[in-house]
């Protein structure tokens, strides 16, 4: 165990398997030492036949949690070791119906006073252990179920890469990359259009010298991501969230919200009542990234935009 020791949490994969392989072992050791000639890989299978006696192999599969294959697989070989008997009697012909044979039945009272012996046996180690493995697993298995592992890993990467971007004001040298980054951004979904060029040529006279703000993410001081609050002239809303794009090569760090905080923050700064935006559905990320930062959907605005087909707003 010293390899574990050394690497720690992070080969926890690789420990299990470890651990499934010892106990895969015993299990094959304890079949032979009752006499059995079984495989371990057999029994989910074959328990779900001595429960529910006649089934299709797609609900042994939904019983136990494997694939179809796998079961038919298993399946044939327990057929050939004269256990198991498919093409049972069933109204459906489309249905392959399986059970256990007369030697499979038999086998199957056999099997039940063996695994009175292991749960003795696992409860004692359970008894000798700080910690309730079976216990532990359930719980595990029900956390993995509401966020996976690669999620959860996911999140830790995007944490750790979003601590190298800067959220910094425009200025005069990050206009070719506003420009760049939405061009490249609209282009990939969509076409350019007449309020595009206008923003994206003289941000000073469209954004800036109206009261609007433009923030630049930088990921290792280069510019990979771009927003900006838009003044507004509306009663119900004071700025538009517009004109955020962030580079697909920077893309998973956590960019898009970033900008969109410092977006929501600069309103606030502002005396902002209310931010408005527009959008596409088909920009899923997008929209999903809006209602975390607590955007809600709205409709009415007449749009410049062909591409929009979503609006939203945010009280400040």
């Amino acid at each position: 165990m010293e390899f574990f020791n050394k690497v720690g949490k992070v080969a926890l994969g690789s420990r299990l398997r470890l651990m499934t392989a010892i106990i895969t072992d015993d299990a094959a050791r304890i079949y032979e030492s009752y006499g059995m000639n079984f495989m371990p890989k057999w029994f989910p299978v074959f328990y779900t036949l001595m429960e529910e006696k006649e089934i299709t192999i797609t609900q042994i599969a939904g019983e136990i949690g494997h694939s179809q294959p796998s079961v038919s697989k298993i399946v044939q070989e327990m057929i050939a070791a004269g256990l198991v008997e498919e093409s049972l009697k069933s109204n459906d012909k489309r249905r392959n119906i399986v059970g256990l044979t007369p030697k499979g039945w038999e086998f199957s009272k056999e099997l039940k006073l063996q695994l009175n012996d292991v749960e003795a046996a696992v409860d004692g180690l359970i008894a000798e252990s700080t910690h309730n493995l079976w216990a532990a697993l359930e719980e595990w298995e029900f956390l993995l179920e509401q966020k996976t592992l690669f999620k959860r890993v996911n999140e830790e990467k995007k944490k750790r890469e979003s601590q190298d971007v800067q959220i910094v004001s425009f200025e005069p040298q990050y206009l070719d990359a506003f420009k760049a980054l939405n061009i490249e951004w609209i282009s990939t979904y969509f076409e350019m259009e007449e309020a595009d060029y206008k923003a994206l040529d003289n941000p000073e006279e469209y954004i800036l010298n109206k009261g609007g703000k433009i923030f630049v993410a930088l990921y290792r001081n280069e510019p990979v991501g771009v927003c900006a609050l838009i003044k507004m002239n509306n009663s119900d809303y004071d700025f538009e969230m517009a004109k955020m794009a962030v580079s697909p090569k920077a893309q998973g760090k956590n960019i898009g919200f970033l900008l969109g905080q410092a977006i929501v923050n600069s309103a606030r700064e502002l005396g902002a009542r209310k931010i408005y935006l527009e959008s596409n559905t088909i920009l899923k990320p997008a929209i999903n990234l809006y209602y975390k930062l607590g955007f809600q959907k709205v409709f009415g605005l007449a749009t410049p935009y062909k591409r929009c087909n979503i609006q939203m707003e945010l009280n400040v």
